[in-house]
């Protein structure tokens, strides 16, 4: 398993990590031995890096990662755990930033891990109106306290990113990257790189597009997130379906899992860029590392974008409702 810096400073970490929102029934229900059987496989597989949330499940993601650390002694001292805070959940202020806030639902985040510290701690959505210098020292706070050891943000703007370096290091900034979205590419990936930031991509295999198996249309409409986002709206969704056979088609030619090719084109737009794509099987488990093993050439990479181009996906990334708290740009 090749590995990377997380961040300019950071430790050595797997260039692949686990997603592990699914754990908490995200797209649908995953019992705890399941989840368990997926973090037992990626600790074979020397993958070090897990991202979790404090929404994820109202907390049960992070409780199963607590129960797993604590059936596996030594499991800890292997694994960067990262977390996340910043969402209420509160309609009336769905976001908040505030130290007060941020460190007691990071303390909650620890007792249900059952860790003293975590590696990377996020704000998960910016609170608009509160300067993100302010939010940088808060999170720069909780360094000097020994409750993080690195610090990042997920779906912010480049022009974010770079104010909130004036007041801490942002180790890590998380947001969606794919063939299906590639948004980053804008700006944000570059100024990931030059400031020694690494790019966290999440749903790096197009929320199941662009596997062997997308989501049946009658799953789709059984997922709270789903059912109501532009991809998998009809026709949106028959759309993508059909652009998304021909890079399906174009694996098979190649002998690889389509979601393992999803993953090497990722891990080729750079060191800094670590896909954490989510899963509770161990079998598609099994697909996503493959990506990790395969090394595309310039013409591989050519033929993939030959069928997946950019802007290729039917639908906007997220509806109108989704979209509240990531920052758009460019």
């Amino acid at each position: 398993m090749k590995t990377v810096k997380l961040g300019a400073h950071g430790p050595k970490i797997s260039q692949f990590g686990i997603g592990a929102m699914s754990f908490a029934g995200i797209y649908g229900n995953a019992t705890q031995d399941e989840s368990h059987a997926v973090l037992d496989a990626l600790r074979a597989a020397q993958v070090s890096h897990i991202d979790t949330s404090n929404v994820y499940g109202a907390g049960r993601s992070e409780e199963i990662i607590g129960t797993w650390f604590a059936a596996n002694p030594g499991a800890r001292d292997e694994t960067t755990i990262a977390t996340k805070a910043g969402i209420t959940g509160n309609p009336e202020k769905r976001f908040d930033n505030s130290p007060d806030h941020i460190e007691a639902e990071l303390d909650g985040s620890l007792k249900r891990l059952g860790v003293d510290y975590v590696d990377l701690f996020y704000i998960h959505r910016r609170e608009p109106e509160r300067p993100i210098e302010e939010v940088a020292g808060t999170l720069a706070g909780l360094m000097a306290k020994g409750k993080a050891k690195a610090v990042g943000f997920s779906e912010i703007a480049p022009t974010s990113l770079r104010r909130a370096t004036t007041e801490v290091h942002v180790a890590a900034v998380q947001s969606e990257y794919s063939l299906s979205t590639r948004l980053p590419e804008l700006g944000l990936s570059q100024a990931c790189a030059e400031l020694g930031t690494a790019l966290v991509a999440f749903c790096p295999v197009g929320r199941a597009f662009l596997t062997d198996r997308p989501f049946p249309f009658e799953r789709v409409q059984e997922m709270a997130f789903t059912k109501g986002n532009p991809r998998f709206i009809e026709p949106n969704y028959s759309a993508n379906i059909k652009a998304t056979d021909k890079f399906r088609a174009l694996a098979q030619d190649m002998g690889e899992p389509a979601a393992a090719l999803a993953i090497a084109w990722l891990i080729a737009q750079g060191d800094h860029v670590i896909p954490i794509p989510g899963t509770k099987s161990v079998a598609h488990l099994k697909e996503l590392l493959r990506g990790t093993e395969i090394s595309l050439s310039q013409s591989d990479i050519s033929a993939i974008e030959s069928v997946l181009p950019v802007g290729w996906a039917h639908g906007d990334r997220y509806s109108a409702q989704q979209w509240v708290g990531p920052e758009m740009y460019c």
